[in-house]
């Protein structure tokens, strides 16, 4: 039977450029953290830090451990890397065993009787990518960093919400394989379903040691098991089970999961041995033809979706410091949200089984970009060889989970060909296409041909479109956030919109401990430096100046403002195209994480704690969401019925006025299929008229007389006027502590009442974010870590819109 030793203890860093003292070294780990441990190195995260220690990059390091010689009686020991980060040389005893070049890979080494001393030694990633671009040219990319000249994590060279920490080192485990006769090297599971039945099919690949010995295969999955035989390297064991339960999406069903075992024999003696999970479903991407244009809508176990989406980043720009616990924890923020979809960005990397099996338990898709992102990148050697190893490794290693139903093949790099002004400084050179369109459809579809693959995002299917069209496939919305008002979003409907988005700063808490002792303004020095993106700032005041008044000198107010209408812009484009349904199939919010504390346009900030943004998500893609939408002959309610049930009941509308007086009221009948999407028109008498009228539409099931967020209905508001030109009585409300949290009772028009837990302790948590409040009504905040409650210091902690001043 394989034997397997972790190399986890006993490595040493050497610093720089293996000179030096040795410093103890973590695996895995990488060069920074082994530094920061070390008291060498001021945290990276804090103030601005960062730039001070930009040099680590530009530096050579080498890491080093004894390799002892293990127990006899094994005919092989293998030396095997999960992941070096980027390019290294391998060597033992001085003896050169390899090189490698690329962070998305695994290796693995032949030292059969060999021990001694182990040398890992890192060029800098920099120096290696500078090579490669001397050698193959110049190529077009969105950022001055040369991370499209080697397969490594792009937004380790910075991005517009990252950092520019460029790391080396051993970032995933290190272990010693000692097997005799035969090893599993691979195995490949096709999951479909046939007429109730399971159906599986394991490709099973063995390499051996030897020549000759006949080998066998068995599998059992669902208390069925079947044998088969090995053919030199490589058999096939296939079983079926009926009356299989199937796995669904969150919202739509259970997720069941089965454990299959495949054990390698001789003689029916163990030799190895190979376990996952797999869950049982059909999955298709509908991209046919219609009166709109051209589709984009996944399909699992025959359901069509409407796709309720964030997208991932690295959760960390040093990722070997995400444990398994806190990609649980984020994931699990996610679906508490009401995610459904989680697509895996293009400028990070492929995620550990700990990401997939959690989204496997927690039913939340993956769709997958392949490592490519915002950049033109060479198809010549040495890159061309690497992407192929790595598609086919990790089209692999994901493919026994079910959460797993996208492969794309880039993000925006498409696109930024056609757009970017790339294709006439290309003159002819490669720039990917050939990877997109060529190589990893191929792979795909000769090694999971049960997951479609798309070319990328956006992408309209074929070059007779433009990339970025939204009639047609998948469509990235960044004109409204770098251009014009969020209004904008409601001009109209693409057929799948993967990244959209909005700014906003992290909790006060996150800027506290990011930046110690600096007096926070939007321009001070360290808010400064954690704003990466271009121009972020005055897009961020240009966006709030169209619907408040700047709030001069006032950091308070312009954090909770910008948070405000960072809610607001996401909740206006997917209640707009949610309300679109099936013509509109799905929105992916850009993003749902942070890797580090920065302005961004992330939901979860850098330090984990969650902006108003994330609670708003909980509304915006919860089953059922009501609606208002102005259209040419005046407003319609949307009620967007996203469960399996059939929706029914009263719909309440009222004109009011800010003041709280009540123009006019109707109770039109509401109705809305399971699934789908009804409307009903309000009437004109309703429509309010000037700034100081709005609208309230209350669905049945609503809370009761006086109550707000009880659970149990359903409200839309809309407003004819931006917030500077309404005017806004001077909020009055009454706070009283209750236990775990506290109860608002408003005396007028409370709009956007926001409790800032995290003022009152930076370990506190609210149980909401944004709520509205008409005169009478109440709301109960439930709030978390909050050593000593009282109601003065709630107020201080309490914010909403103020009259314009």
């Amino acid at each position: 039977m394989r034997q397997v030793t972790p190399l986890t203890d006993g490595w040493i860093l050497r610093h720089p450029d293996g000179a030096g003292d040795a410093l103890p070294a973590s695996v895995p780990g990488c060069v920074h953290t082994d530094l920061l441990a070390a008291g060498l190195i001021p945290d990276p995260f804090l103030g601005r830090n960062e730039a001070e220690v930009a040099w680590v990059a530009r530096r050579d390091w080498t890491y080093e451990t004894e390799l002892r010689a293990g127990p006899g009686g094994y005919e092989r020991t293998d030396l095997v890397f999960d992941g070096l980060d980027t390019v290294a040389e391998i060597l033992l005893d001085g003896r050169p065993l390899g090189r490698v070049r690329n962070m998305h890979r695994s290796y693995r080494f032949d030292v059969t009787g060999l021990s001694g001393r182990l040398t890992v030694r890192f060029a800098s990633a920099y120096a290696e990518a500078e090579a490669v671009r001397g050698a193959l040219g110049e190529r077009p990319g969105a950022y001055a960093e040369p991370y499209q000249y080697l397969r490594k994590m792009a937004c380790s060279f910075g991005w517009d919400w990252g950092p520019t920490l460029v790391t080396a080192g051993i970032w995933r485990p290190v272990r010693l394989e000692r097997w005799s006769t035969a090893r599993i090297a691979r195995v490949r599971p096709l999951v479909t379903v046939e007429d109730g039945a399971g159906r599986i099919e394991l490709a099973v690949d063995v390499e051996r040691s030897g020549a000759g010995a006949p080998l066998t295969v068995e599998a059992t999955v669902g208390g069925v098991s079947a044998r088969a035989e090995i053919d030199g390297t490589a058999g096939t064991v296939r079983l079926r089970v009926p009356d299989v339960r199937l796995w669904w999406p969150r919202g739509y069903g259970d997720q069941p999961l089965y454990d299959v075992e495949l054990t390698l024999l001789r003689r029916e003696a163990t030799l190895d041995s190979w376990r996952r999970r797999v869950g049982f479903r059909t999955v298709r991407l509908d991209t046919s033809a219609d009166a709109h244009g051209t589709g984009f809508t996944l399909v699992v176990n025959g359901e069509r979706l409407f796709a309720r989406g964030v997208n991932w980043i690295p959760d960390d720009v040093f990722p070997s410091r995400i444990t398994r616990e806190r990609y649980r924890r984020r994931l699990e923020q996610a679906a508490a949200a009401g995610v459904d979809v989680v697509r895996v960005w293009g400028g990070g990397i492929y995620e550990s089984e700990d990401f997939y099996d959690a989204c496997d338990e927690l039913g939340l898709l993956v769709w997958q970009d392949f490592p490519f992102a915002c950049a033109a990148y060479p198809e010549e050697q040495p890159l061309r060889g690497e992407v192929e190893a790595e598609a086919r490794e990790n089209v692999v290693r994901l493919m026994p989970h079910p959460s797993l139903v996208l492969w794309n093949g880039n993000n925006e790099n498409l696109w930024g060909f056609r757009d970017w002004d790339w294709e006439p400084a290309l003159a002819g050179e490669s720039w990917g296409e050939g990877y997109y369109l060529g190589v990893l459809p191929r792979v795909v579809a000769e090694l999971d041909p049960t997951r479609p693959y798309t070319a990328g995002s956006p992408w309209s299917g074929s070059w007779r479109h433009h990339p970025n069209d939204p009639a047609h496939g998948t469509h990235h919305s960044w004109e409204v956030w770098n251009r014009t008002d969020y209004a904008g979003y409601r001009l109209d409907v693409p057929r799948f919109v993967a990244e959209f988005g909005w700014q906003a700063p992290p909790a006060y808490a996150t800027l506290r401990r990011a930046l110690p002792g600096e007096e926070l303004a939007p321009d001070s020095p360290g808010m400064l430096h954690h704003q990466k993106a271009d121009d972020g700032n005055g897009k961020l005041e240009r966006g709030l100046s169209r619907h408040f008044a700047p709030p001069e000198g006032d950091f308070d107010r312009w954090h909770y403002l910008t948070q405000v209408n960072q809610a607001r812009a996401i909740a206006t484009g997917i209640e707009h195209w949610r309300s679109h349904w099936p013509v509109c199939a799905g929105t992916v919010v850009w993003q749902l994480n942070d890797c580090w504390p920065v302005t961004s346009w992330a939901a979860i900030d850098g330090d984990g704690r969650e902006k108003p943004l994330y609670h708003e998500l909980r509304r915006l893609y919860a089953d059922r969401l009501l609606t208002v939408r102005a259209e040419r002959d005046g407003l319609v309610v949307a009620a967007v019925n996203q469960a399996a049930e059939d929706w029914h009941g009263p719909l309440r509308l009222r004109r009011m006025s800010v003041d709280g007086t009540v123009i006019g009221e109707a109770e039109p009948a509401l109705a809305a299929a399971a699934r789908s999407v009804g409307t009903v028109a309000v009437p004109d008498e309703l429509r309010p008229v000037g700034p100081g009228e709005f609208l309230v539409a209350d669905a049945w099931g609503s809370p009761r007389p006086g109550e707000v967020g009880s659970g149990e209905g359903l409200r839309a508001l809309h407003f004819p006027a931006p917030d500077r030109e309404i005017p806004y009585p001077r909020p009055e409300f009454e706070v009283t502590v209750v236990p775990d949290g506290i109860t608002v009772t408003a005396r007028t028009l409370v709009r956007d009442l926001l409790l800032q837990a995290d003022r009152l302790d930076p370990d506190a948590t609210a149980d909401r974010g944004l709520v509205t409040l008409l005169p009478g009504e109440e709301v109960t905040i439930g709030v978390r870590g909050w050593k000593t409650p009282d109601p003065d210091t709630a107020r201080s902690a309490l914010y909403c819109v103020e009259p314009p001043r």
